[in-house]
């Protein structure tokens, strides 16, 4: 989850990234840091995986990842939960690159006029960055090519 700035204060990004092929398979941009965003982020990962057999869901130790109705929703899709140590933000790393990667490269770390605003620039900087960017650590393909080859 990482912040995004508008004029009349922050929304929240909630993002989940297939580690293999760094793409984002679900978010959410919600205007509160209650639960329902993650959720949202996370049904629209289960929703759109070929396969869940056997996977691995890795986050920090915020309430939303912590919290009894996200772990079940794993549980009872049979998929692996994994949480770094306490305040242990290395072992997150990948997530803090890819928010760096939106912020930085796509520009959604500017101030928007509002959510909805803010909303169309996430959705614009996830579809670039899935589709577009080239990853150095994936021999110069994008996410999305890698993705399609391991579904």
């Amino acid at each position: 989850m990482t912040y995004i700035r508008t004029i009349k204060g922050f929304c929240y990004l909630a993002l989940i990234t297939d580690m293999y092929s760094k793409k984002i398979v679900g978010y959410d941009l919600s205007d509160s840091l209650e639960l329902k965003g993650c959720l949202r982020a996370l049904n629209k990962a289960i929703y759109q995986a070929k396969d869940i057999k056997g996977l691995v869901h890795h986050s920090d130790r915020g309430i939303q990842y912590c919290s009894n109705v996200y772990t079940q929703i794993l549980k009872r899709k049979m998929i692996n939960i994994s949480m770094t140590e306490e305040n242990h933000c290395y072992e997150n790393a990948m997530a803090e690159r890819v928010n760096g990667i939106l912020k930085d490269e796509f520009y959604i770390d500017q101030a928007f006029m509002n959510v909805a605003h803010a909303k169309r620039a996430a959705k614009n900087a996830i579809k670039l960055y899935n589709e577009v960017r080239l990853h150095l650590s994936l021999n110069f393909k994008t996410p999305n090519m890698v993705y399609k080859l391991t579904v």
